[in-house]
């Protein structure tokens, strides 16, 4: 069962996971987290995330689809390196499933922020194989192995599954993924915590699909990736009100500004650094915007 046009836009609360690379301050995008720990991660579209608005107010929105049935597809973050992140794979639908797990971790990142002469890694160097990152990682030399992948402001990265990646400081990304947190980690500079060298190496593929993805004009919009799980498109409104169609379900995310999403079933207020879900088969919505707002699409295939 999915989610049909009985349900109107709805707005979640962010929920925030605490990780050893993160920030204590999460400003401009969040005044406060509500924890004294370090937070790695906004998730907008997690299943602990609360929702704000219209009749499941209150409820996760796991609790919600529960109730419901079925799941949304996406989840949505943004992430916020203070430190580098551990060097990680993730399986693909098949070899996540045979592991037990529902579904692989294909992702993309949008880079919202990055300072000068920010890179992220990206896959491994030709020539490199299982028993070259088996040793990298006993002698410590693992970054010594992976592709580095300049970055700037607006670049869309996409993520393979079976691709080797790290995240370093000096950036803030907007990730979209499959929803699952099923990640295998490679390395993590003598940090205190579980490897899964194994598993990791089981599933790296020799080559992917990862690497930037150059934007598409389209009409009224722009379309920052689209791949088998995920299309995230980019609006950039003056103000006024702009019409949009959607199919499969999805999700609006304001990167600055202010707005109203309104569909046929009731309406909702779109804010910086939240999510709005549109339910699948929403339709035709409006989004009225009373000064400048931009905002991201996310959106899965129909089903």
């Amino acid at each position: 069962m999915t989610m049909t046009t009985s349900i109107a836009p709805f707005r979640l609360k962010p929920w925030f996971s605490e990780r050893p690379w993160g920030k204590s301050d999460l400003r401009p995008w969040y005044e406060s987290t509500g924890t004294n720990e370090l937070v790695g991660e906004a998730w907008l579209t997690g299943p602990a995330c609360v929702v704000e608005t219209g009749p499941f107010t209150g409820k996760t929105l796991a609790g919600m689809y529960s109730h419901i049935g079925g799941e949304f597809p996406l989840l949505v973050k943004i992430l916020f390196p203070n430190d580098k992140l551990s060097v990680q794979v993730h399986p693909d639908d098949a070899q996540a499933q045979a592991a037990g797990e529902t579904r692989g971790k294909t992702e993309c990142w949008y880079v919202l922020e990055a300072v000068p002469g920010a890179a992220v890694s990206l896959g491994l160097k030709p020539g490199v194989g299982a028993a070259e990152v088996a040793t990298s990682v006993a002698d410590g030399k693992m970054e010594d192995l992976l592709e580095q992948v300049p970055v700037s402001v607006d670049d869309m990265i996409f993520v393979d599954a079976g691709t080797v990646h790290a995240i370093g400081p000096g950036v803030v990304l907007l990730e979209t993924q499959q929803t699952s947190d099923i990640t295998y980690r490679l390395y993590d500079y003598g940090r205190p915590r579980e490897l899964h060298l194994e598993q990791g190496i089981a599933v790296i593929k020799a080559k992917t699909e990862a690497g930037k993805v150059e934007p598409r004009q389209m009409d009224g919009f722009i379309r920052l990736i689209e791949q088998k799980y995920f299309t995230v498109d980019r609006f950039d409104v003056p103000f006024g009100e702009i019409k949009i169609t959607n199919s499969g379900p999805a999700c609006l995310v304001s990167l600055s500004g202010w707005g109203t999403v309104k569909s046929s079933k009731g309406s909702t207020g779109l804010k910086p650094g939240q999510a709005v879900i549109l339910p699948q088969g929403t339709g035709d919505i409006t989004i009225d915007a009373p000064a400048a707002l931009s905002f991201v699409r996310c959106s899965a295939p129909a089903k």
